[in-house]
């Protein structure tokens, strides 16, 4: 069994969480619970082939277009989402927001409006809009501790939208999709003419249900397009590197017209390949622990908020390692909340607020940590928490 809660110091890595968390909330001095990569071990089999690979002394180019690269992702999908992925349909890309900006450049014009499901990841509303296109959202409807789609909002926006964005699992609230929802979100996209983007980073962290990719709807594939990585699922972000899966060969070859010969972006980084392939082929029991991890501290966030902060309602996720926590009962705005983290808590949790409106008054909260972390983060909330109640007692006491 792996020991997922042993403590690892990141600080001194030019680690993005830890070394420059000042950049993200101003202070370097908090516990941060911030970006969304893991403060958890990778697995053994990626770093002995990643050494075993440096000890040869020649660090030249590298490819990704051969047998072992596709077969090794084609295989994943056929093993554990039980779809075929045809190898030809593959494209490597330097990462999952690199391969999003250039399909939006390559299905849309200057001022269309690519239509996601809020709130969302905050990369999107960036990505939209430096490549002059405009947002167009779709609020979720947050019903008995759920998020689910406005169906009638979303079917009006698509008459407007030349692409509808999607995340599954969603990003930041963690609702896995279910096969009936995404066959829904295909026929209504296929109906007002919109291509489909879905961002499936991170497919293999699911909690409840089953993460079901849109090309099993087969009837479909020629408006649909599919983004993903090993970086979330085995924490290897710093490898850099992503796959995009385009059915549509016309715009596969574009794609890979940009990636080669415009951008110059079609070289990998060979230790991504290499964990690429190695994950692909043994990950299935490390991420059966990961998950159990996951699940766990799921449930100490739970009985934490219930005993200590009853006020702070968790959105209980179906996947990804996001605990997203419901703070309206404080009454209190989101940048002053942010502020008394930081500076009574002395912990970075992501406001709600980063990803669009509707998250005022949320915390993102990573969980993807050693429990002892976690609880500390926790307590550091608590903290906070037991100051705003103070703070307006005493308001109240003088008023």
């Amino acid at each position: 069994m792996i020991n997922f809660n042993e403590p690892i110091d990141r600080m001194g890595t030019y680690s993005t969480q830890w070394d420059f968390m000042a950049d993200r909330f101003g202070a370097s001095n908090i516990l941060p619970f911030s970006i969304s990569d893991m403060d958890l071990a990778i697995p053994n089999e990626l770093v002995t082939i990643m050494k075993k690979r440096l000890e040869h002394p020649i660090l030249g180019y590298s490819r990704w277009n051969h047998p072992e690269y596709l077969e090794a992702i084609t295989h994943w999908y056929r093993q554990r989402f039980e779809v075929e992925i045809e190898p030809e349909w593959l494209s490597y890309s330097p990462s999952v927001m690199y391969s999003l900006s250039k399909c939006i450049e390559l299905l849309s014009q200057e001022q269309d409006e690519i239509l996601l499901f809020t709130p969302a990841y905050n990369a999107f509303f960036d990505c939209i809009t430096m490549n002059r296109r405009k947002v167009l959202c779709s609020n979720l409807i947050l019903e008995n501790q759920q998020y689910t789609i406005d169906w009638s909002d979303f079917e009006e926006k698509c008459r407007q939208a030349k692409i509808i964005l999607l995340c599954n699992p969603h990003n930041p609230v963690g609702r896995v999709w279910q096969e009936w929802e995404l066959i829904k979100i295909i026929e209504i996209g296929k109906k007002n003419n919109c291509y489909i983007i879905s961002d499936d980073i991170h497919m293999d962290i699911i909690l409840e249900g089953t993460f079901y990719p849109l090309l099993k709807a087969k009837n479909y594939q020629h408006n649909i397009i599919l983004l993903s990585s090993i970086s979330k699922s085995f924490n290897v972000p710093a490898l850099t590197g992503s796959y995009v899966i385009i059915p549509n060969e016309q715009l596969r070859k574009s794609f890979q017209v940009i990636t080669r010969y415009r951008d110059f972006v079609n070289s990998p980084a060979v230790l991504n390949v290499l964990a690429t392939i190695k994950a692909y082929q043994i990950g299935n029991e490390w991420l059966s622990e990961l998950l159990d991890h996951i699940k766990r501290n799921l449930e100490i966030v739970t009985h934490f908020l219930k005993a200590n902060i009853p006020e702070i309602k968790l959105i209980k996720p179906e996947g990804c390692y996001f605990a997203w926590l419901d703070c309206s009962e404080l009454k209190i705005s989101s940048e002053k909340l942010q502020t008394l983290l930081i500076t009574i808590g002395k912990v970075g949790i992501m406001s709600g607020r980063t990803y669009g409106q509707t998250g005022e008054n949320f915390l993102r909260l990573n969980i993807a940590c050693s429990d002892i972390k976690l609880i500390d983060g926790l307590n550091r909330l608590k903290i906070t928490v037991e100051y705003i109640k103070a703070q307006k007692k005493r308001g109240e006491n003088h008023g």
